[in-house]
């Protein structure tokens, strides 16, 4: 059934012309963006990577077209977070050919910090853990590509010296504070917290409205702990934020989940992003 299926969709884009054409590269699915992009700096010129999910979607909420399936199809490597995207997992189970890769396996998922039986699945907030999935990225690629095994572990080396230079910038960026709560639009960033901050969220998903007991609690907090700042996030409306943040006429700015990227961050990169979010929180919370 599964070869059936696959099989008429590779005819039915194929016959458009946008699919099956052989590069002689290793071919890599990936879910989102950050692991996309992870698959981009390993692979460098020796891959061809489908981000899964296009640029300005959201990817929680990701429906895959044919195209989409079938690269999953066709990929040598599947790169995926079981549980993050249920379409994307889905389809793996039923169509993906190729070896397969969960980030959240080898990231090492934390619990949100308000509901421990809950893994939260947006690691790559911690550059470290992204190193992960880097190093285990070469490891796949290898297997696939054995003749530039290596170069896969240099790249994977040079990403993972990047990444720990990130890190150790949060590190120092965020060591001596004035204040070290972040109130956000809603749980995305609770992997900031090895950094010593308190995230405390307007809502726990994307699409969820807060209460009105929330958003008293939040008001309170807010005044107590004199933050000057709420964070709204690409991707998503900023009208709930703004309307706290007006409310207690403080100011809004904007933290970038790195889910993806969007017509204003089109010419950025994870890196890029990560430190631009940096640069904002030291900014709210008068670090020095």
């Amino acid at each position: 059934m599964r070869i059936v299926l696959v099989l008429g969709l590779l005819l039915a884009t194929t016959a458009c012309g946008s699919l099956g054409n052989d590069t002689g590269r290793v071919r890599v699915a990936a879910g989102f963006y950050p692991l996309a992009w992870a698959a981009e700096r390993v692979g460098g010129q020796r891959v061809e990577v489908t981000n899964l999910t296009q640029p300005g979607a959201e990817p929680h909420d990701l429906e895959l077209t044919i195209k989409e399936t079938v690269a999953i199809a066709e990929a040598d490597v599947v790169v995926h977070e079981k549980g993050f995207q249920p379409a994307v997992d889905d389809s793996v189970r039923q169509n993906a050919e190729g070896a397969t890769l969960d980030a959240a396996a080898v990231a090492g998922l934390e619990p949100y910090a308000d509901q421990p039986d809950e893994a939260d699945p947006h690691f790559w907030q911690d550059p470290v853990r992204l190193a992960r999935v880097g190093d285990a990225l070469a490891q796949e690629l290898g297997q696939a590509d054995p003749r530039h095994a290596r170069a896969y572990a240099a790249n994977a080396r040079a990403l993972r010296r990047d990444l720990v230079a990130l890190d150790r910038d949060y590190r120092r960026g965020l060591a001596d504070c004035v204040r070290d709560t972040i109130v956000a639009t809603h749980d995305a960033f609770g992997y900031l917290q090895k950094y010593g901050l308190v995230i405390e969220p307007i809502s726990l998903s994307p699409d969820a409205e807060p209460t009105p007991a929330d958003l008293g609690r939040l008001q309170d907090l807010i005044r107590a702990d004199g933050i000057t700042t709420v964070f709204s996030e690409t991707l998503v409306s900023p009208k709930t934020a703004e309307t706290l943040a007006g409310d207690l006429g403080i100011r809004t700015a904007v933290l970038d989940p790195v889910e993806g990227l969007s017509d204003r961050t089109a010419g950025e990169d994870y890196l890029s992003l990560m430190r631009t979010n940096l640069q904002a929180l030291e900014k709210a919370n008068g670090c020095r």
